[in-house]
This record gives C-alpha cells, structure tokens and sequence, in this order.
C-alpha cells in the first residue's frame, strides 16, 4: 500500500501537505483581497450563486440528509455496532462528561445563542403552514427549530465523524477526508484525488465556521450595545472578530487538551448555568410540560417535516423559505461536516460504533431541545399572551431578541452581560477548534500539527469572517456557508458508501462470520435468493463433473 506523501516545510510553516495547503490558503487568502478590493460584486457572487444551487438541487440536499439520518439509525442497531474504535479492549480516551461538552461546543457554539429565541420566533410570527401568532403555529416553530438542529444535522456530522474514527484509530490511515475514500479509489486516496477531497474539505470548514463567527459577532455587539452602549455597526463587529480571534489564537496554541478541552468544560458549565437561571425564574412547570410535548411532536411529524421540500407551494406562488432555512440549515451542518467530524473522531477513541451513534445523535441534540424549550418556547409563551415586544424584536434584529427576553426576568442587565461572556466562549471555542481541524487537514491528517500553522488558520478565519460581514452582514455569511456546502455533499454520500464497504470486511464481523458457519461453503449456501441460486448450480455442476463456467448472478 502506498504512503501518504511526507509533510514538508512551505515558507514559515515547518510541516504540511503542500498540494492542499498552498491550493486552500491560496484560495482562501485569495478571497480575503478581493473581498476587500470588491465588496458588493464578491456579495453579488455568493448571493447569487446560493440562490441557483437552492432552487434547482435543494431537493437533492433534502434527499441525502433524510438519507444520512436512514444510514446513522441502521449503524447504531445493526451488527456493526459493537465495532470498537481502535482496538477492542481499549478504553474511550475522554469521560463522558468532557466528550459531551467537546461534542456540544464543537458542533453547535455560538449559533445554539443566536437562533435559540429568534428562530422559534420567527416562525411563530411567519409560519410556513399554519396561521400566525396561534398554538398551532407555536407548535410548528418548534418543531422546525427541532427539525434544523436535531437528528438530521446531527446524522451529517455522525457520518463524517464514524468513518474518519474507524480509518484511523482501526486501520492507521491519516486523520483526513480523503481516508474515509480508501474502500472505493485505494492508493488513489495519496494522490491528486485525495488532495481534491482534502481541499474541498478545508474550502468548506472555513465557510461553515465564520458564518458562525459572523453571527456570533453581530450578538456580541447587541451583547454590548444592551449594556454598555457601544454602537452596533458593522466596524464595532470587525474589532469584536479581531479580539476573539487573539483569545482563540492563545487557546488553538495552548493544544487540545491544554486550550480547547479546558474551555469547552467551561463553555457547558456556564451555560448549564445560564439554562438553570431560565428554569428557576422562568415559567418551571411550563419548560418541563413543553419539553416533552415539543420532543414528542417533532418525533411525530419528522418524517413529513425532515422531506417536505415545499414543491407545491413554491411552483403555484414562488415560496422562497425552504431555501432561506432548511436548506441553509443543512448545507451549513455538510460545510461544518469535515470540522466536526475530524474534531470528534478525534477526540472519540475507544469508543463502540453503538456508542459513537447513539451519543453523538441523542446527547447534543436533548441538550438543545431542552434549551429551545426553554428560551424559545418561553418567548413565545409571553407573544401568546399579547405581548408584541420579542416580535418587533425579532423583526428589527435577530441577534436582539435573546437580550429582549432577559428584560422579562430578574437580574437583567446582568444576565445580558452573562450572556454576552458566554458567546465570547462559544465564539472563541468555534474558532479554535475550526483552526486546529484546519491545520490537520492542511499538515496531512497529523493530529497534533505545528502551533505557527494553527496560528495561520485562526487569523485567516477571522479575516474571512470580517470580509463577508463587510461584505453584506447575514445575507453574505448565510450564502457562502451553502455554496460551501453543497460541493462537500457530494463527498458525504461517497463517504457514506465507502464506510459500508469498509465495515463489512472489519476483523470482528469476518470473526463472527467464521463463528456463524463452519466454513465458507455453509456460509455461501445460506445467502438468499437469485445470486445464492447461480452459485449452488455452478457448484453441482463442478460436483458432477460438468465443466462449471463463470456464473452471473445478475442473471
């Protein structure tokens, strides 16, 4: 088996990967200058661009998440599940409680703050099937905020995550996209092809997580704007990106365990923190009966929900809001995948298939229902009640509408503050751990790369962010996070294919076939239907001492 080509030095950064580090920074530093040089003509572009891939292959997008979530549910219950990562007496390397909190801050940060109010809002007020500001429509938001951060962004994430675990900690391949293609293209895999996946990877990662750190920007100036007074622009959002992005340099430097480990530990506390203050002083009784009405109702309409592609009302009146939020949402989480999925295959040794799914689908994505719950659920609780000042708010500014709903409650200018830390957090988390995924792919999957490399990418990172906020605020960050996605989808579903194949001839199920059948022959005479048919004929046919010829099975 050929080797992946050796890391080299390239200017001021001792070991990379050159093809994909000099074609990826080259793409990305290319982008800063004209972002800076062409400000309207690069939103344009992208604007443009995520309206095409929208309309004309949203329908494929929602065909391969439903897809993905299939194939997550059949990995966790079927025979492939006690699959270990690594070998099978090894331990997990990380506690629950610290993989829990790694898996939350690397694959949700900063937006779970963002959206948690403003997107149940949003679709209580603009619902896209039932009538506005009713119970019904109250229901549906939730079941659309659930539906746009649960199963199915989770499944993406899963997928990536599983295959890049098992080739590296069971087969010894590099922590890298192109691994997770080795059954279908082999040795391919260190070549041109490999640095192709490993570059649409990087392209991708970059553009999922500064839409993160765009959104959590504009929070942070309403963060400060609520309780100091500082102007809320988009220069004041720039210098915020430029601060955070030292805070997250520090932090990538400090390594997995010294910098992002520690301040993902943090980052769950404060805000288990935040979500026990809601609960105590907010409506208790209601949160719990809400939770599980809202949990219980999402389960019931997910198939309907997770595959309506809004076909009907968009051919007869031009509706545009799958475009504007299922499809981003989803193209955003494939744009976050090779993160995401390098970050927790990462930090997920020792771990069973079994346990990396059900985990990875069922921990994060509780956490957040309980949240949405509680702030989004409560905000719209007090809009039932007649009480318009969270939809105006919704209305003028969404990264507003979190503060809006601390007013209700006691302590306000102090938890708005809180809060305003928290996303700092999140944001500094988001960043680091997006410049160390980054910096792996870059280096040739080396899972501990230099620190003046980590260093380049966090920069980079808050650049590109800084440049599409100048560029056009939401609308440019929401736009490049799906043109970013939808190349990488692609990838998913080969990713997807490939691990099936790998699974199939893993030491543990190839022991448990021998354990099953006392030899190949019993095994092969117990395959059903046509192609189990064409072999026994072939056979009798050798038995008989009639010349057996190549057969078919197709036929």
């Amino acid at each position: 088996m050929k080797q992946m080509r050796p890391q080299e030095s390239f200017w001021i950064f001792p070991k990379v990967h050159r093809p994909v580090f000099i074609v990826s920074a080259g793409l990305i530093v290319g982008f800063i200058l004209f972002g800076v040089l062409f400000n309207d003509l690069a939103n344009t572009i992208f604007t443009g661009l995520q309206s095409i891939l929208a309309r004309y292959l949203g329908w494929a997008m929602i065909l391969l998440v439903n897809a993905l979530l299939l194939f997550v549910v059949i990995m966790a219950i079927g025979p492939f599940g006690d699959v270990r990562l690594g070998s099978m007496d090894e331990d997990p390397e990380y506690s629950i409680f610290s993989w829990t909190a790694m898996l939350f801050s690397a694959g949700i940060g900063i937006g779970l703050i963002y959206w948690g109010v403003a997107e149940p809002m949003y679709h209580f007020l603009a619902p896209p099937m039932e009538e506005a500001q009713s119970v019904a429509a109250a229901q549906e938001a939730m079941a659309l905020s659930f539906m746009h951060w649960g199963f199915h962004a989770w499944a993406i994430y899963a997928v990536v995550g599983l295959a890049l675990a098992y080739y590296h900690f069971r087969k010894g391949l590099p922590l890298s996209i192109r691994s997770t293609l080795y059954p279908l293209i082999g040795d391919k895999v260190y070549g041109f092809w490999g640095d192709v996946v490993d570059i649409v990877a990087v392209f991708g990662t970059m553009f999922g997580i500064v839409t993160s750190l765009g959104l959590g920007a504009t929070q942070v100036n309403a963060g400060l704007e609520q309780v100091f007074g500082v102007p809320n622009n988009a220069g004041v959002q720039v210098m915020i990106i430029a601060a955070i992005t030292l805070m997250a340099t520090i932090s990538v430097v400090a390594g997995l365990d010294g910098g992002i480990k520690r301040l993902s530990n943090i980052n769950i506390v404060l805000t288990i923190i935040l979500l026990a203050f809601m609960l105590i002083v907010g409506p208790t009784l209601f949160i719990f009966d809400t939770f599980v009405d809202n949990y219980g109702y999402y389960l019931s309409r997910l198939i309907q929900l997770g595959t309506w592609n809004e076909g009907w009302v968009g051919g007869n009146e031009g509706s545009t809001w799958q475009d504007s939020w299922t499809i981003f949402y989803w193209a955003w989480w494939v744009s976050w995948a090779p993160f995401v999925g390098v970050f927790i295959a990462r930090i997920s040794r020792g771990r069973t298939v079994r346990e990396f799914m059900l985990g990875v689908m069922l921990l994060p994505c509780t956490i957040m229902f309980f949240w949405f719950t509680a702030f989004g659920g409560t905000a719209i609780s007090i809009s039932l009640g007649g009480d318009q000042a969270l939809v105006e708010a919704t209305q003028e500014n969404y990264a507003n509408t979190m503060f809006v709903l601390l007013e209700y409650f006691p302590l306000s200018s102090l938890t708005a503050l809180f809060t305003t830390v928290l996303i700092v957090m999140w944001f500094v988390t988001s960043s680091d751990s997006g410049s160390f995924v980054i910096d792996m792919l870059t280096a040739g999957g080396d899972p501990n790369p230099p620190k003046i490399q980590r260093i380049f990418w966090a920069v980079a990172e808050g650049a590109v962010a800084s440049v599409l906020l100048l560029a056009g605020g939401l609308e440019a960050l929401q736009a490049a996070a799906v043109v970013a996605g939808f190349p990488f989808a692609v990838v998913l579903f080969l990713i997807a294919w490939a691990l099936v194949r790998a699974l199939r001839w893993d030491n543990l199920m190839m022991h448990r076939h021998r354990q099953r059948y006392r030899s190949d022959r019993e095994a092969e005479h117990n395959m059903p239907g046509d192609i189990h048919d064409a072999y026994v004929e072939r056979d009798r046919g050798r038995e008989d001492g009639v010349p057996g010829g190549q057969v078919n099975p197709a036929e």
